[in-house]
């Protein structure tokens, strides 16, 4: 949805039968509903044929300028502002309270440790300095491997990332996966590209300000940072770009533990997975072959100083938020306002709370759970689901485009779909986490060795498909293909999206839209390459797949013409599986939304002035009213594979006939494609 998954962690406008709708009384009950439109974001001065999105949220975008402390301000940054404010109020009452459970205990310690500012500005850099020592005393190349998988156990992901993953050949066992990594610009490209030469000196000059804080002269950081920057420069030559990572089968290669140290000689595997306390295995996913060749070059031709400087680099730059001010005001400067344009750093209070959540996520999200999720929340949202799921079955039977063979195979796929809602049945259990008052830096390298080695011990287990990939708290969902489930966390299940006052078009149109969205990512261009089990495997006829490509190529030479910024444009390839993900999921919650008027459970009455109709698409451009700053969006358009919330809302309705007729729009206004697209 926001961050959906990728393949490793997301026919006409055919009414529905009413008996195959799952709407109940809880679902729908309303006595006087107001619209749940909100009439005040809107700007009636825009015709909604010529710009539907500043017509939904032109009013919005001005009464609503970006707070210094944040790169992009909209809906779903709102809702996770509230969230945050209740996530606020548990850990200050627990850390007040932690004889009074284990979990008060173990992020109000956390929480606690986070906002001691004045400890962490006494203790400066002190905190990492046994690590570095460490670092520092290698003495020759082979003793590299133990070192970066202490890195690793910590969570920084020097040279490379190790971990475990469902097998794309056999979904329900966990395997040992190595990937590409070790970059410290967001993308490949800032190394490679001509005109990024001035991010590059400023990526330059931020290592080498890092290093003065360590106590070296300018000169020697000057050198250090230099050297950093062409190592990974070497790293990122080597890399798979983003778009060819979304095709599954580029990022496939099993082989066995022999062949995959066969490939870099000069790094010590057998040292590096002895240190990693790694369960034994034979075979394994190597997702880049090419990259681990490049990176046994670069160990080969690299001094040891320069090797042991980066791998320092990247232990202070994972850490530095938890230090002193000048090491978070330096972290923040670059990271922040040169590559997001946030002009200010956000309170402690904020910070400290999401780094729990990042840390224990599960034990406050139980927190979170009580407080804010409470009452028939998980079912009435199981109903929506099933719902859109019974849209996505008639869709598939209608496509004219697409043969029974592949049909019944996605409907097989499509019956394989489970649902995860609201929270995990079974929590996380942290005991064996030592939480210590007072003991920030340590406190979150546990936290963070705790949830690495949850990771790593998966290797040669069944897949627990019960697992969430998100904190209760998040305000995002994800389709994961390797699983087939689609999850909500609770965070999301709250207005803008969901609101039980408000009347179903724009239920319908916030989160039945997205629902369809995160099903849909089961048969996107890399969703669809997974069969009913998560196997990757080819389950299309080749008139089919040819059918599909022409399809998605309109999509992606669509969303290419788009430009949120001056001098850049999205990509479309990028971005594919989102875009097609939004186009088809408002249709399925389009399909429900007439089928709930021609049931009766929807009205079709005329509310805030906007039919049924209306306020569905209305419903659905409200949920991605934002403002941008420029600078998060050009690094937005390069890193992101979601497209900016104005085209999310343009480019689909261009493509909707319906939308045209809600509006009485005519051929050849903006919102009416000439030759709109469509998939599902």
């Amino acid at each position: 949805m926001h961050g959906s998954s990728s393949a490793r962690i997301a026919s006409g406008l055919v009414r529905i039968a009413s008996g195959l709708l799952l709407f109940s009384a809880a679902l729908l009950a309303q006595d006087t509903p107001s619209s749940g439109v909100d009439v005040g974001a809107m700007d009636r001065t825009v015709n909604p044929c010529q710009d539907f999105y500043k017509f939904a949220c032109g009013n919005w975008m001005k009464e609503n300028p970006i707070p210094g402390m944040y790169a992009v301000w909209g809906r779903f940054q709102e809702l996770a502002d509230r969230n945050q404010e209740v996530l606020h109020q548990i850990l200050e009452d627990s850390a007040k309270h932690q004889d009074r459970s284990a979990i008060d205990q173990k992020i109000g310690a956390f929480y606690g440790s986070c906002m001691d500012e004045g400890r962490a500005d006494q203790e400066g850099d002190k905190p990492l300095l046994p690590e570095i020592e460490k670092i520092r005393a290698l003495k020759d190349k082979p003793e590299l491997a133990a070192e970066v998988a202490r890195l690793h156990r910590q969570g920084v992901m020097a040279f490379f990332i190790f971990g475990s993953e469902p097998d794309p050949d056999k979904s329900t066992v966990e395997i040992a996966d190595a990937d590409q990594g070790g970059l410290g610009l967001p993308d490949r490209s800032y190394y490679l590209e001509a005109k990024d030469e001035e991010m590059r000196k400023k990526y330059v000059d931020h290592i080498s300000k890092m290093f003065q804080l360590l106590g070296d002269s300018p000169t020697e950081a000057d050198a250090k940072a230099q050297a950093i920057l062409t190592i990974e420069t070497a790293l990122a030559k080597a890399s798979l770009d983003r778009v060819s990572r979304r095709n599954p089968n580029l990022t496939h290669h099993k082989m066995s533990l022999a062949e995959f140290e066969a490939l870099t000689p000069n790094f010590n595997f057998k040292e590096y997975l002895a240190e990693r306390h790694t369960p034994e295995f034979s075979s394994m996913n190597v997702s880049v072959p090419d990259y681990f060749k490049a990176l046994n070059g670069t160990v080969e031709s690299t001094g040891l100083e320069d090797l042991k400087n980066y791998l320092i680099w990247h232990e202070v730059s994972a850490y530095a938020p938890l230090l002193s001010k000048p090491f978070v005001d330096l972290n923040f400067a670059f990271y922040g306002q040169v590559l997001t344009g946030a002009k200010e750093l956000q309170p402690r209070w904020k910070r400290c709370v999401q780094l729990t959540d990042r840390s224990l996520g599960e034990a406050l999200g139980q927190k979170y759970v009580e407080k804010a999720f409470a009452g028939q929340s998980k079912e009435k949202t199981q109903q929506l689901v099933g719902i859109i799921e019974n849209e996505m079955e008639t869709d598939i039977k209608s496509l004219t485009w697409m043969s029974d063979t592949t049909k019944q195979q996605a409907l097989a796929k499509l019956k394989g779909v489970t649902n995860k809602i609201g929270y995990p049945n079974k929590w996380r259990d942290y005991s064996s986490v030592n939480i210590v008052d007072g003991d920030l830096v340590g406190d979150t390298e546990r936290a963070r060795e705790f949830e690495v080695h949850r990771n790593l011990s998966k290797i040669g287990k069944p897949v627990d498909r019960s697992e969430f990939g998100m904190s209760p708290p998040t305000v995002n969902a994800y389709y994961s293909p390797m699983e087939n489930n689609i999850n909500f966390p609770a965070g999301i299940l709250q207005p803008p999206f969901y609101n039980s006052t408000a009347d179903m078009a724009v239920n319908f149109g916030g989160i039945g839209a997205v629902i369809g969205h995160e099903l849909t990512h089961g048969f996107d261009d890399q969703g669809r390459q997974f069969d009913a089990d998560g196997n990757l495997r080819d389950w299309w006829t080749s008139q089919d797949a040819t059918e599909f490509k022409n399809r998605v190529d309109c999509i992606a030479n669509e969303y290419s013409n788009f430009s949120p910024v001056e001098g850049e444009k999205i990509n479309g390839r990028l971005t594919l599986g989102e875009n097609g993900a939004d186009n088809a999921g408002i249709r399925l919650a389009y399909m429900a939304l007439l089928g709930a008027m021609e049931n009766g459970t929807v009205a079709k009455n005329t509310l805030d002035g906007f039919t049924p109709q209306q306020r569905f698409f209305l419903g659905y451009a409200q949920i991605w009213c934002q403002n941008q700053r420029p600078e998060s969006l050009r690094t937005s358009l390069r890193t992101n594979p979601h497209s900016p919330g104005e085209f999310r809302v343009i480019g689909v309705v261009e493509n909707m006939p319906e939308f045209a007729k809600a509006f009485g729009c005519s051929a050849g206004q903006p919102m009416v494609a000439a030759n709109g697209c469509r998939v599902w």
